[in-house]
């Protein structure tokens, strides 16, 4: 009798530690998925989407300068802050010209509308500077390709978010 009473008290710690591992894997689990879930969710230097459409700036080319090449109209994302996009052009596979907002002085202009922010639906248009010939038209048009890159904050790069390839048509 003394003899079963031992194998009765020994079941009770097997069970006990049975139970500590299921508890123990399934908490893991739980917390695994939660990790995961909130790895997924992260915003921070998250990964922006933008898509643009281009056209041609209606008009006649010129050697004096200062022609509309191109519009650049964002189709899609959340509204670019102007002061902290850098908008730059190489036409016919030359240099890379930096644009200017509103600046006739330099390579190549943008002009913008007056709010904070590009927002979808709206458009740029490129052109030359008042006294720089970037196109003369005379192939008939010019490719214009138009890198759209955001300025890094504190210690983020510079990020490239597009390089549109538009044709400026000479007439």
């Amino acid at each position: 009798m003394n003899n079963e009473n031992r194998n009765e008290e020994a079941v009770s710690p097997v069970i006990a530690t049975i139970l500590m591992v299921a508890i123990t894997v399934v908490l893991a689990g739980v917390l695994y998925v939660w990790a995961s879930s909130l790895a997924g969710e992260s915003t921070g230097g998250g990964l922006d989407t933008y898509t643009f459409s281009d056209r041609d700036a209606a008009g006649d080319m010129s050697e004096a300068g200062g022609d509309a090449l191109v519009h650049i109209q964002m189709t899609q994302g959340d509204g670019l802050n102007w002061a902290v996009l850098k908008v730059s052009i190489v036409v016919d596979g030359g240099t890379s010209s930096l644009c200017a907002e509103g600046d006739d002085t330099a390579d190549c202009t943008y002009n913008k509308d007056d709010d904070k922010s590009w927002d979808t639906s709206e458009e740029i248009t490129i052109s030359e500077g008042a006294t720089t010939d970037l196109c003369d038209g005379a192939d008939g048009f010019c490719e214009v390709v138009v890198t759209l890159t955001k300025i890094g904050v504190g210690e983020e790069d510079d990020k490239v978010i597009a390089t549109v390839t538009a044709t400026a048509d000479a007439n």
